[in-house]
């Protein structure tokens, strides 16, 4: 992997695991399913028009299409819908914790849903993550977590299971920038009845909030995925696919940094964990002389 490569990989990473700590402050002065669907709505034209200028067509095949509309309601409408919602209660830190095993449930459920064989990394990786998540959620029950709130965190992150799986093959035809685009409009479409039905307009207009709803809108929504695109171009999806074990990592650091978030011994020691077992797991799809000389 190049130095070019690693940077990419890295600032990934870093956006991805800021959309947390973006997201909270959002939810705490805007209605959380109405901001979430005014930013997929400027980010998915944005993402359209850019695509269009690059030559991508929204003619897309059939299967692309019905990935575009599972994976715009998965992820888009139910994962972050239900995280943005979540974190008026949880914190960031937890949030980002719980998006972050997403990798091993992906593993998972290769094995439970398309009897796709193990390799005995992969399954200490998923035995190693799990655990993680088990200890940070014990030390965190006693500490008075949200119990609704880390509910709809837990079914935002098999949403975005399911979103991924929808996206194997979806990118053989082409116009991957478009897809996105479409799926985000698509989460836009979903979210803005139930924003309009359960929530309402309230806002607390300030220069943090804004700055929050410019910078989730365009680096986590939009630039996030053009890097995403260039990495895996570059190095394919498998090996683009392990800067996924940074995600825990930042994704606390970041909340405790800008949200005074607290860092407790065992959420450390269980990111630790489940980064490793992250790592494990993406480690074990490359083929054996690449993992080597890694």
């Amino acid at each position: 992997m190049d130095m070019r490569a690693l940077l990419m990989g890295l600032a990934f990473a870093a956006m991805w695991s800021s959309a947390f700590t973006s997201a909270r402050i959002i939810v705490a002065d805007a209605p959380p399913l109405m901001a979430l669907a005014l930013r997929f709505l400027i980010s998915g034209l944005l993402a359209v028009v850019i695509a269009r200028a690059m030559g991508q067509s929204w003619r897309l095949t059939p299967a692309q299409w019905r990935a575009t509309v599972v994976f715009g309601i998965c992820q888009n409408a139910l994962y972050l819908g239900l995280n943005f919602v979540a974190m008026q209660t949880v914190e960031a830190s937890l949030a980002a914790i719980i998006a972050s095993t997403m990798p091993l449930l992906v593993a998972l459920a290769g094995w439970a849903l398309f009897a796709e064989r193990l390799k005995p990394l992969t399954v200490l990786g998923l035995v190693a993550g799990f655990g993680g998540v088990a200890l940070i959620m014990g030390s965190r029950f006693g500490g008075g977590v949200d119990l609704f709130g880390l509910g709809l965190c837990v079914i935002g992150v098999v949403a975005l299971t399911v979103a991924t799986l929808a996206m194997r093959g979806a990118m053989s035809g082409g116009n991957f920038l478009m897809i996105v685009g479409l799926q985000m409009l698509v989460g836009s479409a979903v979210l803005w009845p139930f924003g309009l039905l359960l929530e309402s307009v309230e806002v607390t207009l300030s220069a943090k909030l804004l700055l929050a709803f410019v910078y989730t809108t365009l680096v986590p929504g939009l630039a996030a995925t053009l890097v995403w695109f260039l990495l895996v171009n570059r190095i394919g999806a498998v090996r683009a696919a392990t800067f996924h074990f940074l995600n825990p990592f930042l994704g606390v650091a970041i909340a405790a940094a800008l949200l005074g978030e607290a860092l407790r011994p065992l959420d450390l020691l269980g990111v630790a964990v489940i980064a490793g077992g992250i790592l494990a797991v993406q480690l074990a799809k490359l083929p054996v002389a690449e993992r080597n000389a890694g």
